[in-house]
């Protein structure tokens, strides 16, 4: 502490003696953010120009007993302004409450050291303690887990309340005053959960798993829980402050105490205190460039120990994040047993700014407890077959359940919460806006137990079918749990044909996911464009169906189907298909190559297929959606996938036989500082002469959009390979440039480089398939001894939502049509 002598108290005190007394007095009261009401721990209480004092625990609350003389208590937080009020007099008991308001701006201080830092010291005896008090040191560890999240609807202008919709829900307004803080600034509640689980982890190897006990959920627009239940436990917000990034808003933030502190950080030596039995050294640090993914806070640091006994970071609007006002994560530890630091406590705050100017900003606050530990006794590894569990009675729990469970009883408050979001989401006009908003995201409105859609695919204009109306629909969960139906229609105008599909899947098991099918469609397709490989690239899918259409045929499709997880991250998906292609460009081939016939000639062809697809991945994240499973990636490992084709002859009028193998393998790679990299590996291989549709058609794009699954800089329908291998690279380097370019990095901008590899071959035995006459009049080709390559560079995040790439191709430029420079235009929504 730092104190500073002044004679105007002197001349206070001597003139008015009666003010202060001798007094035994118990302060107690509670410190919060004076603009959002949060509690604020952590905090110094202490009197003033004395070394008397204390601080919050988790929840705000402090108490101090005093026995003398005194007249003031002050408040002091990092980022905070300092703070005293007075102490009364004539009573034994006390209630001081602070409402600490965010500093603005300050003059920039000069500390002259004769030496070192000695918050330098301090760091180094936590870094040579680190391995020893992080809690991955031991083989196992598991415990309950009590959670709450609530997020709210905060910074309501003036002009918002006299739209509609805030009228319609101002029968809650009042109420939602009581959930306010305290400088009277409303917030309306849109969501709470609240959860209780058991968490167990084992280090060797590294595996956890999280079994939801009982959860209970009510918010706007949320219908069914189940997969909200899977999201709002203790395995997304777990933060280990000794792994040297952490993974928040699927950013990675460098820790204040990672292996390369001193070069991304400034720290301070502030205080020293006792924070319970534990005398601790408080630190402060903050990043050495403002945009750099980088916490600025307080930490308490125990003086035997050097573990964190507490630590308090934030990440403000100055960082390199897109909607983001500011992130706050408060943690608390404890000796669970001997030498043994565990989190037990841990609040965070994420606070996404307004959009623009009269719009309304996002409140999202979470709670943890944990107790109950159990150390150094590892489950099985077959007992982590999955990250998340949620037990069958775990959204059905009563009343009674949540008191006796609850770590920490709930205010009046968030008990009103529950009523509250209860009112508004039955809002008629709430209704609808949530059902429009679902219709953009999803693509789909829900009519009952059907949703009709995708709206994307509603009309498209081609030079085949004219205008073309598509009309589509699938079932939910209100239909069943366990099957799933989906099907659509569409007609033309200009082939005035009738083109159809459909969809039966049945689910046996959601846990070791089971699931059969069949499926049949009858539709127009396009040979260069894999309408599989890029069915997750909507707008890119839906582009190539507008205009002049390259290679399209009319096709019957027939499949049936089984796909069964084996075991965790292990699959296997058979499918039985039958096809056929009909030309509607000039295509033919020889059917009798085998005889050496070429007097005959075919346009069609028939194929009858078994392909058996392999998928292996390791700690893959899973969560199931309704009657669908949604992947959120690994951790850092590869996703393999094998698929063997076998074609068979004869079978349901199949003219060829034939082998296909290909391998996929998806990677994305955190590499720090650095940024991520992503990357695509493929290879394949046809061992059977076959008509170049039966072969590898290589994606290309001719559309302004970019798209990871094709080659950009590549023609629709240009290259055919039957044996392939290929590379697919994206690098982001999150800001790393850009955030230390004057003038550049107000803007968010955010650096990215690409590349494209592929090599390939055509064999002559499968270009003497295709008669002469049509080899010299097509563009399909195959790669001679040089890959075709591609590099790219380019800015996302530009309006926080916007991505431009520049992309070069670097082979094959003279190649009739080729083009070796483009501009691709993409958006995405990334914080």
């Amino acid at each position: 502490m730092h104190f500073r002598f002044n004679i105007y108290w002197i001349f206070i005190f001597f003139l008015i003696p009666g003010w202060i007394t001798a007094q035994n007095i118990i302060i107690k009261g509670k410190i919060t953010d004076a603009e959002t009401g949060e509690a604020l721990p952590f905090v110094s209480v202490y009197i003033k120009n004395t070394d008397t004092g204390t601080s919050t625990d988790f929840d705000g609350f402090y108490t101090l007993s005093l026995t003398g003389t005194f007249d003031s208590l002050t408040v002091f937080n990092m980022g905070y302004t300092l703070k005293t009020k007075h102490i009364p007099t004539g009573v034994t008991e006390a209630v001081i409450n602070f409402q600490l308001t965010s500093e603005v701006a300050s003059i920039s201080e000069v500390i002259i050291r004769p030496y070192e830092n000695p918050a330098f010291a301090i760091m180094r005896k936590v870094m040579i303690n680190k391995d020893r008090n992080n809690l991955q040191k031991l083989a196992g560890y598991e415990y309950e887990a009590y959670n709450r999240l609530e997020v709210s609807v905060d910074n309501i202008s003036e002009k918002l309340k006299k739209r509609k919709i805030y009228k319609k829900i101002s029968e809650v307004y009042d109420s939602a005053k009581a959930i306010a803080g305290e400088d009277g600034n409303p917030v309306i509640p849109m969501f709470i959960s609240e959860s209780i689980s058991n968490y167990y982890h084992r280090s060797s190897p590294e595996k956890s798993k999280e079994v939801i006990q009982g959860v209970k959920v009510t918010g706007v627009g949320v219908e069914d829980g189940s997969l909200v239940s899977q999201l709002v436990g203790s395995s997304f917000q777990n933060y280990n402050f000794y792994k040297n990034r952490i993974s928040i808003m699927d950013k990675d933030v460098l820790s204040p105490i990672a292996d390369g502190w001193q070069t991304f950080y400034d720290y301070e030596l502030e205080d020293s205190m006792y924070l319970g039995s534990k005398w601790c050294y408080k630190i402060s640090f903050k990043p050495k460039y403002e945009k750099d993914l980088a916490f600025t806070g307080l930490m308490w640091i125990n003086d035997s120990t050097f573990a964190l006994k507490q630590i308090d970071v934030k990440i403000g609007k100055e960082a390199n994040l897109n909607f983001i006002e500011r992130i706050k994560i408060q943690q608390e530890s404890d000796i669970i047993a001997d030498g043994v630091w565990m989190p037990i406590k841990t609040r965070a705050l994420l606070d996404l700014e307004e959009l623009r100017k009269n719009t309304p900003g996002i409140l999202a606050t979470y709670y943890s407890s944990n107790k109950k530990f159990k150390l150094d006794s590892p489950r099985d590894e077959k007992f982590f077959d999955q990250l998340i569990a949620v037990n069958e009675d775990a959204m059905v729990q009563n009343a009674d359940y949540w008191v006796n469970k609850r770590h920490d009883s709930i205010t009046e408050a968030e008990k009103n919460m529950y009523a509250m979001v209860d009112s508004i989401k039955n809002v008629p006009l709430v209704k609808s806006y949530i059902e429009i908003a679902n219709i953009v995201i999803n693509g789909y409105k829900k009519v009952g137990p059907i949703d009709i859609g995708p709206y994307l695919f509603l009309y498209s204009f081609n030079n085949i079918e004219g205008h073309r109306i598509r009309l589509g629909f699938k079932t939910n969960i209100d239909f069943s749990r366990k099957w799933v139906v989906s099907g659509y229609g569409a007609y033309g105008t200009s082939d005035t044909k009738f083109k159809y599909g459909g969809k039966v899947s049945y689910i046996f098991n959601k846990k070791r996911w089971t699931e059969v099918g069949v499926e049949y469609r009858r539709d127009l397709e396009i040979i260069s464009v894999n309408s599989e490989r890029v069915s997750q690239n909507a707008l890119f899918l839906m582009y190539t169906h507008w205009g002049t259409l390259r290679g399209p045929y009319y096709r019957d499709f027939a499949q049936v189907y089984i796909q069964k997880e084996i075991k965790k991250d292990f699959s296997i998906k058979s499918k039985l298909r039958n096809w056929d292609f009909n030309a509607v460009y000039p295509f033919a081939y020889y059917p009798n190559t085998s005889n050496n016939d070429t007097s005959t000639t075919s346009n069609y062809f028939k194929t009858t297929e078994i392909i058996t697809d392999i998928r292996f991945t390791k700690d893959e994240v899973l969560l199931q959606n309704d009657n669908e499973r949604i992947s959120l990636g690994t951790k850092g490992w590869p996703i393999f996938l094998l698929q063997y084709t076998y074609g068979i002859k004869g079978l349901l009028g199949s003219n060829f036989e034939y082998h296909k193998v290909n391998l996929f393998v998806d990677q994305s790679i955190r590499l720090g500082a650095l940024g991520r990299s992503d990357y695509t590996f493929t290879a394949g291989k046809i061992f059977t002469p076959l008509p170049y549709p039966l072969l590898e058609v290589h994606i290309g794009n001719q559309s302004p959009f970019y798209t990871s699954v094709a080659y950009n800089m590549m023609n629709y329908f240009e290259y055919v390979s039957d044996q392939y291998v290929s590379l697919n690279y994206r690098h982001h380097f999150e800001g790393l440039f850009f955030n230390r370019i004057p003038l550049i990095k107000k803007l968010n901008w955010r650096f990215l480089v690409t590349a494209n590899v592929l090599y390939g071959s055509l064999t002559q035995t499968n270009l003497n398939i295709i008669p002469y006459s049509l080899r010299q009049n097509s563009t399909v080709k195959g790669l001679g001894d040089v890959p075709y390559m591609e590099v790219g560079y380019g800015i996302e995040n530009i309006f926080r939502g916007i991505r431009v790439d520049f992309i070069h191709r670097l082979t094959y430029t003279h190649d009739p049509g080729a083009r070796d420079f483009g501009i691709k235009f993409s958006g995405q929504f990334k914080f």
